[in-house]
């Protein structure tokens, strides 16, 4: 009985601290919402968004184009042999390029985000806590979110969907390269069905997910850069969790953008046919 009450009383204290750091990561979101609707002229100067930019998008150009490249290289590969025995090697292009632009593409530029950006801004802002840095401003009086975070946040914002569209065209370049280079399979087949399966919306609702995956890479990294714990192991750990709960938060809105932008898509195909019916 011992064991179960301790099992118990440490099972609603996990509770318990997971529900107050929810709080607390709440607050931190409203508060950074909060100064960049209500208070722009705090965080709206070019010096500072540039240097964010250039170091979430420009930076992170190389790793994501060799892995949109290598996705659709690898998908093209994996699926030839099984569309070559039945014949239909030319629908390769339209399988590939769906796949790419409406879910892998933006997944993963979302995920090399986190993982070359969103550990370093933990990081960064981890050791501006624990050298008190983050004190020394709220000593003189200036809020450390509207020039520490918000700059941050929107160029995690700005720069994933343009970091997406680039992965996007790597990865459908990669799966032409295998598909029409290697194997042989016709051009117009590859591009005939990569049109008849691929519209505006499929890259449209990638693009919409890129955007929720910035903005939650971003304010997951300066959540935990702001509330490590001391000393070198506290700011390691905040940059291992920054990763890690940026890729949950995306594999999670990826999960529900899906079922919400596939029920959007249906029923405006339905508002279509309904209105080419009357």
């Amino acid at each position: 009985m011992q064991f179960l009450r301790a099992a118990i009383s440490q099972l609603g204290l996990t509770i318990y601290l997971m529900i107050a750091d929810f709080g607390r990561f709440t607050i931190f979101c409203l508060a950074t919402a909060r100064w960049i609707f209500l208070h722009p002229g705090k965080w709206l100067r070019w010096g500072r968004l540039r240097q964010q930019l250039f170091s979430v998008g420009v930076a992170s150009i190389p790793v994501v184009a060799i892995t949109g490249a290598f996705i659709g290289m690898i998908l093209a590969l994996e699926g030839y042999q099984q569309f070559r025995e039945f014949g239909q090697e030319g629908r390769l292009g339209g399988v590939i390029n769906i796949s790419v632009v409406k879910q892998i593409g933006p997944v993963l530029a979302a995920v090399m985000v986190a993982g070359r950006v969103g550990g370093a801004l933990a990081a960064e802002l981890g050791t501006m806590k624990v050298t008190e840095q983050l004190d020394a401003l709220r000593a003189m009086a200036a809020d450390p979110i509207p020039i520490l975070v918000v700059p941050r946040f929107l160029a995690c914002v700005i720069m994933t969907p343009l970091l997406t569209i680039y992965s996007d065209l790597l990865g459908v370049w990669g799966g032409w390269f295998v598909t029409v280079k290697m194997y042989d399979v016709s051009p117009y087949d590859y591009w005939e069905f990569t049109s008849f399966w691929v519209n505006w919306w499929e890259p449209t609702s990638g693009l919409i997910k890129s955007v929720f995956f910035g903005g939650c890479i971003g304010l997951i990294a300066c959540y935990k850069g702001f509330n490590c714990s001391e000393g070198a192991s506290g700011v390691g750990r905040a940059a291992t969790e920054a990763f890690v709960m940026s890729f949950l938060a995306i594999i999670a809105i990826n999960l529900v953008l899906a079922g919400f932008l596939n029920t959007i898509n249906h029923l405006f195909i339905e508002t279509q046919i309904i209105s080419i019916a009357g």
